[in-house]
């Protein structure tokens, strides 16, 4: 019998409730997921490191693993487990009830009584399964609550395990909550939320470890924040696909050097983008002066140093940006003027005016591929070697590498260091700064010329730290990882970059102010360049929520802005996209966006150049 309006609204408006509220389940399950995940680890882009680490986040996920559970997924093989990994973990190991429980002790207490006598339970869980030490069972036994004249009440016991994984739930969410650092999602080489108006402090330098009092090394592969399994369909979505041809990244937009500007007065800076430990990126921030306003020229590029010329590069291929703040005399709130959006190849370019006064420029590359990432390493490079007199010397790699370094951290490109070029170095590598009397202590023992750090006195320097360590090379190491080489002598977590400011009308000054993540200053440049250059679509069934997406043939860039007075999450789903990676190394995820805010959803780009590429994404509204 055909079924009747009334009843297939009945159907439908139940079909809709069934969706919605399974949107909203896995919206509360990633968030617990996330709320364990980072009472553990610094970020949701950190992996699981251990067996210990694993055990841990189960616990505060409300799990109790026994050994063969953590087994199960931590084999042999194993070197790490991301987010996604604990994700897929929890969906599999379901936490136990209090039905299970008590079904378990009802197989030792035979005689149902509810009580089982210590004695008969210290022999069952120290011989069998996951056996426990004496003093594991005794903290147990000595609980007041389920004990009872050397019995214990194991319904009481339920109770008690039932409440406190619970509790150790809640208090995960509640700190996730409670701490704003904690409910960011990192990504690239920027913070996710931050609400428009407010200016936030800009964050502090990360310098890594100091070489002469840890010597622990930096953290291996990380992957990005947490995503839903499978790809959902949801009342409120938005779909955009973005089509981009062979080699079409790499088409000639930006004309470097007219003969119009043959004239113009040049300034130039290098500088590097460093990957952090857990997957953020920092690099050196510029302050520019112009004395008059003038039409100006300015471009970015990944920096190819000598030593490494004619070697595959990784970093040749990592993208660039320089996005223009105008500096107000609070400078407190940067007002956007423009961003590096023509290319040639490699760089990224801006032609514009510039009225006088003073501008920041801050460096930025997507994450795409600039990216923790596991590489076979056949053996350890060799530092250091003694000749025949037993002197230390440093091996030809080792110095081919250190003169890699020494160009980099030259930001002016003179052939020398400065004391403040080489504190850029120490901060990265130390945590401190050299003062003026250490830097005079220098000058006696190195090769110096108008009083800063030759070539050969920078490689002096450092051979002179391994003398002092006796030909140990830890400290060596520490300062090679923190650059970005791995021990195979490669960098694989840097981008040395060159920054070009020319200016029709005057001198143009350009000085590195600071080495540190790009902070909110950066967030809302990125965010604000977008909805203004992109394409905003509404998200389907929900008029305060727009989708923008931003297409610079090279990569593609989507911003998600919530108008509305309550926080968002939205899912992405990736999964019809070909010939992609974004930042976040999946296909399918979930953010939360703040009120009144706007955050960056993802950027991608080609996986192969060489090939088409399209970008086929589809947000939705979770709740």
């Amino acid at each position: 019998m055909a079924s009747t309006p009334g009843n297939q609204r009945a159907t439908h408006s139940e079909n809709s409730q069934g969706k919605k509220s399974q949107h909203a389940e896995e919206a509360i399950f990633y968030m617990n997921c996330r709320a364990a995940y980072l009472t553990v680890l610094k970020s949701s882009l950190e992996n699981i490191k251990s067996k210990e680490q694993l055990s841990l986040v189960l616990q505060q996920a409300g799990r109790n693993p026994s050994q063969k559970t953590i087994d199960k997924y931590w084999t042999s093989e194993t070197t790490s487990l991301n987010f996604d990994d604990f994700c897929a973990i929890l969906k599999k190991e379901k936490p136990a009830t209090k039905n299970e429980l008590l079904q378990a002790f009802g197989k030792i207490d035979t005689d149902k009584a509810g009580y089982i006598l210590h004695d008969e339970l210290y022999k069952i869980l120290t011989t069998r399964g996951d056996k426990m030490t004496w003093e594991e069972v005794a903290s147990i036994t000595n609980q007041a609550d389920f004990n009872c004249s050397g019995k214990l009440d194991y319904n009481k016991f339920c109770e008690l395990y039932l409440t406190t994984s619970e509790q150790c739930c809640k208090a995960a969410r509640d700190r996730l909550e409670t701490d704003p650092r904690l409910r960011q999602q990192h990504f690239g080489n920027q913070s996710e939320n931050f609400s428009e108006g407010i200016s936030l402090p800009v964050s502090k330098p990360s310098p890594r470890v100091p070489r002469k009092t840890d010597h622990r090394l930096p953290k291996a592969d990380s992957r990005a924040p947490s995503r839903p399994s499978s790809a959902q369909s949801s009342k409120a979505s938005t779909s955009t696909t973005v089509t981009v041809g062979a080699s079409s990244s790499r088409s000639t937009k930006l004309i470097v050097e007219p003969d119009t500007m043959k004239e113009w007065q040049r300034a130039q800076s290098r500088g590097c983008f460093y990957l952090e430990e857990g997957g953020e990126i920092i690099s050196h921030k510029y302050r520019l002066h112009l004395a008059q306003g003038s039409a100006v020229c300015v471009t970015i590029k990944p920096f190819s140093v000598p030593q490494a010329r004619g070697k595959p590069c990784h970093w040749l291929s990592v993208d660039t940006a320089l996005f223009i703040l105008k500096e107000d005399e609070t400078q407190e709130n940067l007002q956007l003027v423009s961003f590096t959006e023509l290319q040639n190849k490699e760089m990224f370019g801006w032609r514009g005016e510039l009225g006088a006064g003073v501008y920041w420029l801050l460096p930025f590359t997507t994450g795409c591929r600039l990216r923790k990432v596991k590489t076979q390493i056949s053996g350890e490079a060799k530092l250091l070697w003694r000749d025949e007199d037993g002197e230390l010397a440093l091996t030809k790699e080792f110095r081919a590498a250190l003169l890699d370094i020494f160009e980099t951290i030259d930001l002016d490109g003179n052939g020398l260091l400065s004391l403040e070029e080489y504190n850029f170095f120490e901060l990265r590598t130390s945590g401190e700064k050299c003062d003026q009397e250490a830097w005079a202590v220098c000058k006696e023992n190195f090769e110096m010329k108008k009083n800063e750090l030759t070539r050969q006195g920078f490689l002096d320097l450092n051979l002179m730290e391994a003398n002092d360590r006796d030909g140990d090379p830890w400290d060596l190491w520490v300062t090679l990882l923190s650059l970005g080489y791995n021990k195979a002598l490669e960098m694989t977590e840097a981008c040395p970059f060159v920054i070009d400011m020319c200016a029709e009308r005057c001198r143009p000054s350009m000085k590195a102010i600071s080495l540190e993540a790009g902070g909110p200053q950066l967030s809302r440049a990125v965010c604000r360049a977008v909805v203004s250059k992109g394409e905003p679509k509404v998200l389907g069934g929900s008029e305060n929520i727009f989708i923008h997406t931003y297409s610079s043939g090279s990569r593609v860039t989507s911003v998600i802005e919530n108008k509305s007075e309550n926080k968002v999450i939205i899912h992405v789903n990736n999964e019809q996209s070909k010939n992609c990676l974004n930042n976040r190394g999946l296909m399918v995820f979930a953010v939360e966006v703040a009120p009144k805010s706007m955050m960056v959803s993802q950027h991608v780009m080609a996986l192969n150049e060489q090939e088409e590429w399209i970008y086929s994404c589809v947000h939705s509204l979770v709740c």
